[in-house]
């Protein structure tokens, strides 16, 4: 069965002004959640793994496979991403095992670099059919890369969108990679101002430190992808070890990685709830 493309998720997510929920895979527990939780809130879903979760497998075709099967056994609504990749050789691995789309991460070079680089590799992901993701304006967060309180410039946005070719574009709007509280504030006014001057998609990077009533205010400012691991991470973690501690004795991981997977399906399907049912204008 053919894979849906994260583009065909972002478009129509796009074209009915709601949010699409992208979700970090680090390990087969947390793919199978995510596809769980995407089934039982009848949501399309798109199932990422960054250049991080490859380094700590060794490769990438071991849990890219297991992705990308996953995904053909749920059926026509799960999308396979590359996320945060800063390596050109891991995105044309990912072509060839079959992705549908990257993410090619030049936020750390200055911007005519960022620019060369991010045209380079969208326009050999446009000869092999797959949609790319590109950063401008760095996230905070995330191991000390990404300064934090960094701004992503409408102008130059526009500007980066027409010069690249790509297909849709993670900005930076106040949110932080791997936050473990929830009290992001962002900058909504700057996202309708995005939204009003870049022709393509936006994606919101660090999501889990974002409150559901700021992801609901986000989508309706203009942002479409909205990229969610941390929280993923600290909800599988919380039940696993609360399994465990329930129950010591235990030898068998199933037993707490199980409790970590449901944990993560039932998050999955409440915060593709928060993004589905959000339309401009709708409920605040």
């Amino acid at each position: 069965m053919p894979l849906v493309s994260t583009g065909e998720i972002v478009g129509a997510a796009a074209a009915a002004r709601r949010g699409c929920g992208a979700f970090n895979a680090i390990q087969l527990e947390h793919i199978t959640a995510i596809v769980d939780g995407a089934a039982a809130a009848r949501a399309p879903v798109i199932v990422q793994l960054s250049q991080n979760a490859v380094r700590y497998h060794g490769a990438l075709a071991p849990i890219g496979g297991a992705a990308l099967a996953a995904a053909r056994e749920a059926g026509p609504d799960v999308a396979v991403h590359l996320d945060h990749a800063e390596s050109a050789d891991l995105v044309r691995e990912a072509v060839g095992l079959g992705f549908g789309s990257v993410m090619f991460d030049a936020s750390k070079l200055d911007y005519a670099d960022n620019v060369r680089a991010t045209r380079e590799i969208t326009a050999f992901c446009h000869d092999h059919g797959v949609w790319v993701e590109a950063e401008l304006g760095e996230v905070g967060g995330k191991d000390g890369v990404h300064a934090p309180g960094a701004r992503t410039d409408p102008d130059e946005a526009a500007e980066f969108a027409a010069a690249t070719g790509v297909d849709a574009l993670a900005v930076a709007v106040g949110s932080s990679h791997a936050m473990l509280t929830r009290d992001a504030a962002l900058d909504f006014e700057l996202i309708g101002r995005l939204r009003d001057r870049v022709p393509v998609p936006l994606v919101l990077h660090g999501s889990s430190g974002v409150p559901d009533d700021g992801l609901a205010a986000a989508v309706r400012a203009g942002m479409t992808k909205i990229n969610i691991a941390t929280q993923l991470n600290k909800v599988f973690t919380a039940a696993a070890a609360g399994d465990w501690r329930a129950h010591p004795d235990r030898v068998d991981p199933r037993k707490y990685l199980g409790a970590g997977r449901d944990a993560v399906a039932v998050e999955v399907r409440r915060l593709l709830g928060v993004l589905m049912l959000v339309t401009e204008g709708g409920p605040q």
